[in-house]
């Protein structure tokens, strides 16, 4: 739905009220006349400098973050354009207060801080009725929809309906960031119920006050959605984000050759993973084909960027059975080898014969990786002796932590540098300071999901990709560590800075289009130029006029 056609409908207050048309202090004097909004709006025409200027002014009233989130969240309510021209001002600034790591709190407050509906609340109890209450929404030509069923948000665990802050605020990200076009979005909590005993017994607690079902009748529901959404909104792609790790690879396996979705907490952030590889590798000198690489974790963010990185030494020739080979999992349980008996089915390709250990220092004497990756969300886990057995194999070790929030990271920056003396290439789930050792300045990055989906996200708008493949989040890997300068990798930087992010994801989003394109995913003619064809889809944030 457009602006255009919205305004021909709305006039007076009720335009007012509409968030994607609202100018606030800034409808000129003429509109104001034609829209018969005089006298419901001050009397003053202001620029949208000085919008700008006076949010800028009451965030700093604020007193946390979290304040600041639940004032921006208001904004968005009321003036869409606004909230997206501060965000996309400064997004190195913003991000932190409308994502990770203020949206965690924003989640485990979530009934508490709740103000006004956005998105979708679709529950098990309607079962049989998915498609009439999709129809309730008011944007017939969604192309997003960021789908959770809270079963394990962040490092959080099972949040119920409180998870609905995350698929709210990962489609912001898709605008802020590379300029998808924010009508099109939909952010949906798939209510299942919850396990978090501490919501079912919360007075403002907003989903259903039941157990979570079987995993049978929770698939059977999820079925249905997927099922609906292709009749209801037949351009749109799921992104499914922060369900359970089995449910999250299992759903993932079931749907994607089917239909146009990916999981961001196994894609994006394997594709992220990836790209600080490539960029490692760049300084090391080495191919990823011949790294060795060794997990502490294995649940689906694990095993998505396993995946990713076996199909990658694939494309360089490799057997993906070879592949697999030079990577191996360690979980609370120990090393991943075949006399496990608990493992699941998406672990088995990384079951190598090994004797069976449960101290992860005599894993990596073992193993011999080139790098470790830390995605076990246990704090400290990487230790002064793993670090240390890493820098006796590896003249560069890579190190990777990236669990989040910052007390579940696996190691710090400083700890990195430190027991590595300064050689570590260190990378984290969260942003750490620079590091000062000895003579030099070592500039620790985050791998964050960030640089990944909302590219991808971009490309799949503009094309209209039919269906999302590994190798669209390959290339995006590419071409977010061809973006990082080589003096950016001399101080240890492997991700390009976020301070110029939206020009990132167009260079990004352009180079995934064209393997869109190339792969006969697009429903749109070859353009011309691709980066110029992306670019032509970018949404700026700037007010139009209505009469």
């Amino acid at each position: 739905m457009t602006k255009d056609k919205n305004f021909r409908k709305k006039k007076g207050i009720e335009l007012l009220h509409d968030p994607v048309l609202n100018k606030s202090t800034a409808f000129t004097e003429a509109e104001r006349q034609a829209l018969g909004i005089v006298g419901l709006v001050p009397d003053v025409t202001e620029t949208e400098e000085m919008q700008l200027r006076r949010v800028l002014q009451q965030l700093g009233y604020k007193t946390t973050d979290l304040d600041r989130y639940i004032y921006l969240v208001n904004l968005l309510d009321n003036d869409e354009t606004l909230f997206y021209r501060v965000l996309m001002s400064d997004p190195v600034r913003f991000l932190p207060i409308v994502y990770d790591p203020t949206i965690g709190e924003a989640c485990l407050k979530f009934g508490h801080i709740f103000r006004k509906t956005r998105g979708m609340y679709l529950s098990i109890a309607h079962k049989g009725h998915v498609k009439e209450i999709l129809r309730n929404w008011p944007v017939k030509d969604v192309r997003f929809i960021c789908v959770t069923n809270g079963g394990r948000i962040l490092g959080l665990g099972d949040l119920g309906a409180n998870g609905m802050g995350i698929p709210i605020g990962k489609l912001q990200l898709y605008t802020a960031l590379a300029g998808v076009p924010p009508q099109g979005m939909l952010p949906m909590y798939l209510d299942a119920g919850t396990n978090n005993e501490a919501l079912l017994n919360d007075p403002f607690y907003l989903g259903l006050r039941q157990p979570r079902p079987s995993t049978e009748e929770l698939y059977a529901f999820v079925d249905e959605f997927i099922e609906v959404v292709q009749e209801v909104f037949p351009i749109c792609c799921i992104h499914f984000e922060d369900w359970t790790g089995s449910d999250a690879v299992h759903l993932l396996a079931r749907y994607r050759d089917r239909v146009c979705c990916y999981n961001d907490d196994i894609q994006g952030t394997a594709g992220i993973t990836l790209a600080g590889l490539i960029s490692a590798l760049k300084v090391t000198g080495g191919k990823l084909r011949d790294q060795h690489i060794l997990f502490l974790g294995a649940g689906s963010a694990g095993i998505g960027i396993a995946n990713l990185i076996a199909f990658t030494m694939a494309h360089e020739g490799l057997s993906l059975t070879a592949a697999q080979s030079q990577i191996s999992l360690f979980d609370v349980n120990g090393l991943i080898e075949p006399s496990r008996k608990d493992l699941f089915d998406f672990q088995q390709p990384y079951a190598h014969p090994h004797a069976p250990t449960k101290d992860f220092v005599v894993a990596i004497e073992s193993l011999k990786p080139t790098a470790i990756i830390g995605v076990s969300t246990v704090g400290k886990a990487f230790t002064q002796d793993v670090v240390e057995a890493m820098s006796r194999i590896n003249d560069r070790p890579i190190i990777f932590a990236l669990s989040n929030p910052t007390d579940h990271a696996e190691c710090t920056a400083q700890q990195a540098y430190n027991w590595s003396k300064g050689c570590a290439l260190y990378v984290a789930g969260v942003q750490f300071q620079p590091v000062h050792y000895g003579d030099q300045t070592l500039l620790p990055g985050q791998a964050n999901n960030l640089y990944i989906f909302p590219a991808v996200g971009m490309a799949i708008y503009a094309t209209k990709a039919k269906r999302v493949t590994d190798e669209m989040f390959i290339e995006a890997a590419r071409a977010i560590a061809d973006q990082v300068r080589p003096d950016q990798l001399k101080h240890g930087l492997l991700f390009p800075p976020q301070s110029n992010i939206l020009e990132i994801e167009i260079k990004t989003a352009a180079r995934v289009a064209k393997i869109v394109f190339d792969s006969d995913l697009a429903r749109v003619e070859h353009p011309g130029n691709m980066e110029a064809f992306i670019r032509d889809h970018v949404y700026k944030p700037e007010y139009h006029s209505l009469v």
